[in-house]
């Protein structure tokens, strides 16, 4: 996977967008905390680049610096979204990591109905995809750590994932992955 970019011109990307070929998608998500400021993968980056010259990215950030778990009970995976524009969802909230939860650890369904965008619990799916996948998002190590101890219980790969991720803190990561442009 590439890299996950940091952009500050709303205006440009929606007018780019409108340039777009039809059925072209490009995922951005607008960051949650800062209204000018907006994720996207490189091949959402791409595809605007190839109507104008290139925007210029605020910060680029290698996309494995966002880490994801899918666990043992992964289903109707031609539903889930592309790491790009999880990984990206992701930083637009501040995560450092990602958890998939669609099921609990007895095989059930979750419900959950997220409070708002900032919730670190929100569906996100393929678009086109029928099935709705769960995720939990973390914005510390921490949190990932007792989080992935009580839902995944046993599951010494969740426990293991979670003590795993390489920061502390998402303005860690940044600072230790991100490039500035």
């Amino acid at each position: 996977m590439g890299r996950l970019y940091l952009l500050t011109d709303g205006a440009e990307i929606s007018r780019r967008r409108k340039l777009l070929a039809s059925g072209v998608l490009v995922e951005s998500w607008g960051d949650l905390y800062d209204q000018d400021r907006f994720w996207m993968g490189e091949e959402a980056k791409a595809h605007l680049d190839g109507v104008g010259p290139p925007l210029p990215p605020r910060l680029a950030l290698d996309a494995e610096a966002v880490s994801v778990y899918y666990g043992p009970r992964l289903a109707d995976v031609e539903s889930l979204p592309s790491e790009e524009s999880l990984k990206s969802r992701v930083l637009s909230a501040h995560g450092i990591g990602v958890v998939w939860i669609t099921y609990d650890q007895f095989g059930e369904r979750t419900k959950y109905e997220p409070a708002s965008p900032a919730d670190p619990v929100f569906y996100l799916r393929r678009p086109g995809g029928r099935a709705a996948h769960i995720w939990r998002l973390f914005r510390a190590k921490n949190e990932a750590v007792v989080y992935m101890g009580e839902y995944y219980g046993k599951d010494s790969e969740a426990r293991d994932w979670a003590q795993s991720l390489p920061v502390e803190r998402f303005e860690e990561m940044l600072e230790r992955y991100g490039q500035n442009a």
